[in-house]
């Protein structure tokens, strides 16, 4: 991302905003065969047409309001935008099962 770039994602959404950058930067965002999944410090979180698994989602966020996203959501956003999703071909629900 250009300077500008995370300038502006960190205006627009504060700590999500950088919480996403890092996550897109470690590499942790997963496409597999059904779900996109971030993998964050403590568990994996689905994220799929614009929503997410995750507690900030469920407790925390407006869902009239588009531009309030958890960090995961805006982390697959980041990705697919500047080419840095990890693929994998495989369904998750395989990858679950090792986990």
């Amino acid at each position: 991302m250009t300077p500008t770039a995370v300038e502006a994602m960190l205006s627009l959404h504060g700590d999500r905003g950088g919480r996403a950058i890092e996550a897109v930067s470690e590499g942790r965002v997963k496409q597999y065969r059904d779900f996109t999944v971030v993998v964050g410090h403590e568990d994996e979180y689905v994220v799929e047409d614009g929503g997410c698994t995750c507690k900030d989602t469920a407790y925390n966020l407006d869902p009239g309001d588009p531009e309030d996203r958890c960090w995961h959501v805006l982390a697959v956003a980041i990705a697919e935008r500047i080419g840095e999703v990890d693929h994998h071909a495989m369904w998750y629900s395989e990858v679950r099962e090792f986990l």
